[in-house]
């Protein structure tokens, strides 16, 4: 694939930088995608421009940023082929999505005893909300289990949700496996029991082509900062039967029609869960990610991080102290390679390689439940973008040699 050129890596400012003298690698994509040149100069000419608040003003400036935040509305159900814009809700990230799902649908319904089941590869973003949800409510949580190269058997979750779960929540690709779960396989089987889906995109959105129409999903939600757009803004997909069970969750101005001494109403539509001035400049931000993104091709991209991760994968299952988790087979995973070094903590490999210009996440990476499965306390995440290249993961095995002669 031709896609990280030289003409595409300039329009990422922070790619010219040098660390520590060195070119920099960026490979932590899995926890943030760098931006590019259209995005900042997006977020700059709104705040120079158009800043205003929103739906409150009858002024131009009030006009003009209302628009710019329904047009990112409008791009978003475009992006997911969500049937209309008014099925997308902004948040402030990805776990606030879930928290929302949690809070505004789960809680009102949930009764002592309620199930409901994730997977044993969840961030704590899909994990957490439902913890505090169950203690308050006397659900309980259950656990699809994995296999040892971090696979879900459809036969064992069928079990599990023919016993009738309020609902099924699970990551559409491991933050540290890379595994890619058969959603649409998923989604059917756990429909087929009238069990709701929730599906955390947080790790699909920009890698992978994301059709909530085709997929039957109940909600998805994903982050705008690991999409190449900025951070503080996030999405929640809702299918109209579920929007209609939700019952507002923070309260303030925006989400109300009218306000009493001791009652009020709720706004119609996205507003109702939209409480207090919502991200507007980096409503804008995340339309003009979405445009660069489908400008490149997602299939493109995937492809691309395919690429990246098949060396990547290939070399590293060559070397005898390196212990790659989850799948073996580059077509059962997407952009990214986590894995251990006998006798070295993964901290201290990453320290070492930021000392070369080389940037990986080292740790639990917001998935201890995972990696307690796994049994280790943590790994190393090489995780691939747009603008990587062979060149860049090739340097960044070789620099395990490095690590090696320090410990050695």
């Amino acid at each position: 694939m031709t896609l990280a050129t030289s003409d595409l890596r300039t329009q990422f400012p922070i790619l010219q930088r040098p660390i520590h003298g060195h070119p920099l690698v960026y490979l932590d994509n899995a926890s943030t995608t760098q931006k590019p040149q259209v995005v900042i100069d997006t977020l700059t000419d709104f705040l120079t421009q158009r800043n205003a608040n929103i739906h409150r003003g009858v002024y131009l400036l009030s006009e003009e940023s209302s628009d710019a935040y329904e047009q990112a509305r409008t791009a978003v159900a475009r992006f997911l082929k969500a049937p209309q814009a008014e099925q997308i809700l902004f948040t402030r990230g990805t776990t606030e999505s879930i928290n929302l799902v949690a809070q505004a649908w789960a809680r009102p319904r949930l009764q002592p005893g309620d199930r409901i089941l994730l997977t044993e590869m969840e961030h704590h973003s899909n994990q957490v909300p439902w913890q505090l949800v169950a203690e308050k409510t006397g659900a309980i949580l259950e656990y699809a289990e994995i296999s040892d190269t971090g696979e879900l058997s459809l036969e064992a979750l069928e079990a599990q949700l023919q016993s009738g779960p309020q609902l099924l929540t699970l990551t559409a690709i491991s933050n540290v496996l890379g595994t890619i779960n058969p959603l649409p396989e998923i989604i059917a089987l756990a429909h087929q029991h009238g069990v709701p889906v929730l599906v955390d995109a947080a790790q699909a959105v920009g890698r992978f082509p994301l059709d909530v129409t085709a997929l039957d999903c109940d909600f998805l939600a994903f982050s705008g900062h690991k999409l190449y757009g900025p951070t503080g803004i996030g999405v929640l997909y809702v299918k109209p039967e579920r929007f209609a069970e939700m019952q507002p969750w923070q309260g303030g101005g925006g989400m109300i029609s009218r306000v009493g001494r001791d009652t009020s109403t709720w706004a119609e539509g996205p507003a109702k869960f939209e409480a207090g001035t919502p991200p507007i400049a980096e409503a804008a931000g995340l339309q003009a990610a979405i445009d660069w993104v489908e400008a490149q091709g997602v299939s493109a991209i995937q492809a691309h991080e395919r690429e990246l991760t098949d060396l990547a994968l290939g070399r590293l299952l060559e070397e005898p102290d390196v212990h790659v988790v989850g799948p073996p087979d580059p077509q059962k995973r997407s952009g990214l390679v986590s894995f251990s070094l006998d006798g070295i903590h993964p901290h201290d490999i990453a320290q070492i390689l930021d000392e070369s210009g080389i940037a990986v996440r080292a740790g639990h990476h917001c998935a201890q439940v995972l990696h307690q499965r796994l049994g280790v306390p943590a790994t190393v995440r090489m995780s691939f973008g747009i603008y990587n290249t062979l060149d860049e993961v090739n340097r960044a095995i070789d620099a395990l040699e490095a690590v090696r002669k320090v410990f050695a």
